[in-house]
């Protein structure tokens, strides 16, 4: 057993031994030479896997990357304006209940006239304040308040004599709001997770391109919807788990697992939306695209989002079970592949059962309005989960679920064979991430490998073992 001398060294009489009671001299070296050669045969196998599917889903881009010639396409406008009309934002002075604006000619002729919730609003373009009539679904909620800032349909132009009304409300403007929340959003994950948050932040960004500039208008040109689901997600994960992670065999792993994911759920999900018949008659949006154009496949568009919709859990358990993995290593480098799978995948098993929840109720709380109305109807549970009003939502759920629990156990499997055989205990690997989350250079002397007068005992060239280190943190190691 190692004892702590005066000095503050430790000195090692006997091998320690780890946490699985296999007994082992520690060492600051190099790897060895047969360490090192089987680094470089699982780094070159992961290489031989990811490189061709990679080039596999640029290459599916390139293929599918829209020409710019879609069809026409007329969708009525909800914030486009005939002539002499515009729209106008003011802040709101104060809010009052009177007469209509819009039945001033019932009050000229002295009949009584209906009240209305009225705005007075200064327009920010300048001039006095307007009397701006506010619609009795949007009065009833009392959401406007003095200090508001809103929209709202300018008709003085065009409805001089006509008894309506000439300022009509038409939205609140959220801009500040959503910018402050958008600033401490990205202000608390890079706070928290530093570089690695601010090069995910990033990488979200790059993701919407992806789906702006790919997906979407291809979807419009009648694309096939499998192949752009398949092909833009692929190019989304591989782009932001190896520029938010860094290119690593633990990022490598991960990626493996969520393309595995992200195919069976794909697989589901084209069989799901033929079975279930999801044509999206139950969804006003859907149903304003399917009177909009006869060529748009709605059922097509329903299959992309299913295929989308999952990619950030999906994303979340792999790399979590990718690191869970190599973590569990670092802390024992002599367990069996057995004992790092089985750790590894309660870790799992639990993820399994939060995320399921997590995307439940990421739904259910999407839809909340529709699981209302759905409630209020005299139906039971069976024929409203599988009615059309509720029927996407329930199949996203499920095929989700279904291709993250399924990516959990294949990308744990392959994790422990990779940290097998490219992990040593304090990798470089491991150093460098130690370093940045830390975000400074005491993180990486403490990452780094043991050298002289960093808790090697000169005499003797020992480190410390698992039992010392946890007697330094007063609690006792377990064997």
């Amino acid at each position: 057993m190692g004892t702590l001398t005066p000095a503050g060294t430790w000195s090692a009489e006997e091998p320690v031994r780890n946490t699985l009671g296999h007994s082992h001299l520690p060492t600051a070296g190099e790897p060895t030479r047969a360490a090192l050669a089987a680094r470089r045969r699982a780094n070159r196998l992961l290489a031989w896997i990811l490189v061709p599917l990679g080039l596999l889903a640029v290459t599916g881009m390139l293929l599918l990357w829209p020409d710019g010639q879609a069809q026409e396409i007329n969708v009525a406008d909800p914030y486009a304006t005939a002539d002499g009309v515009s729209i106008d934002t003011g802040s709101v002075q104060r809010v009052s209940v009177e007469d209509c604006p819009s039945s001033a000619t019932l009050t000229q002729a002295g009949v009584q006239a209906p009240q209305c919730q009225v705005a007075y609003t200064l327009p920010s373009g300048g001039g006095a304040a307007v009397p701006v009539e506010v619609p009795p679904e949007v009065a009833k909620t009392n959401a406007i308040e003095a200090g508001d800032t809103v929209r709202y349909l300018n008709l003085e132009n065009v409805m001089v004599d006509s008894g309506a009304p000439p300022y009509i409300f038409m939205d609140f403007v959220r801009s500040v709001p959503i910018a402050v929340l958008a600033v401490l959003y990205a202000a608390v994950v890079i706070a928290v997770a530093r570089w690695r948050g601010l090069r995910a932040l990033i990488g979200l960004g790059g993701a919407y391109a992806v789906l702006a500039g790919f997906i979407l208008p291809g979807l419009v040109e009648g694309k096939p919807p499998l192949l752009l689901g398949l092909v833009g997600s692929s190019v989304i994960m591989i782009g932001v788990l190896y520029f938010a992670h860094g290119f690593s065999a633990r990022t490598s792993t991960a990626l493996l697992g969520t393309l595995f994911g992200l195919a069976i759920t794909a697989g589901l999900a084209a069989w799901a939306t033929d079975a279930a018949h999801l044509i999206g008659v139950d969804n006003e949006n859907a149903y304003t695209l399917i009177n909009a154009s006869d060529q748009l496949s709605i059922s097509g568009i329903i299959l992309c989002g299913l295929i989308i919709s999952g990619l950030g859990v999906l994303n979340d358990v792999t790399i979590t079970q990718s690191s869970a993995v190599w973590e569990m290593y670092e802390l024992a480098p002599g367990a069996s592949a057995k004992r790092l799978f089985s750790g590894a995948m309660r870790v799992g098993r639990d993820h399994i059962a939060s995320t399921v929840y997590t995307i439940a109720f990421a739904y259910a709380g999407a839809a909340l309005p529709v699981l209302i109305l759905v409630s209020l109807y005299d139906r039971t549970v069976l024929e409203s989960l599988t009615g059309g009003e509720l029927a996407e939502e329930v199949i996203r759920t499920l095929v989700g679920s279904i291709g993250l629990v399924l990516a959990i156990p294949v990308t744990t499997a392959v994790a422990v064979l990779v940290v097998k055989a490219v992990g040593s205990p304090r990798s470089g690997e491991t150093a460098a991430q130690d370093a940045e989350d830390a975000g400074g250079e005491d993180a990486v002397s403490a990452a780094a490998p043991a050298g002289p007068g960093q808790g090697i005992d000169p005499t003797t060239g020992a480190q410390p073992g698992l039992r010392e280190r946890a007697a330094l943190r007063g609690r006792p190691a377990r064997e």
